[in-house]
């Protein structure tokens, strides 16, 4: 189910608006979709430091990578 929302702009915004061939509802639908999308992945990535803040590092891995190459 669709929701509908609007917006005001000021009149010279929406006389160049009608010059231009695009469909600004799909435009502005977009633009809202990606910065959801940058907030979750924001959220997300907030969430993931806090949680390796409280993490307690048991290994080197450097040790690991040398070993590695080594073989």
């Amino acid at each position: 189910m669709s929701e509908v929302i609007s917006i005001r702009v000021s009149r010279e915004i929406k006389i160049k608006m009608k010059k231009i061939p695009i469909n600004w509802s799909d435009e502005i639908r977009k633009f809202i979709e990606k910065k959801i999308r940058e907030y979750e992945l924001l959220e997300l990535l907030n969430k993931i430091e806090k949680n390796a803040k409280n993490r307690v590092v048991k290994y080197d891995s450097s040790k690991f990578i040398r070993e590695d190459r080594e073989k």
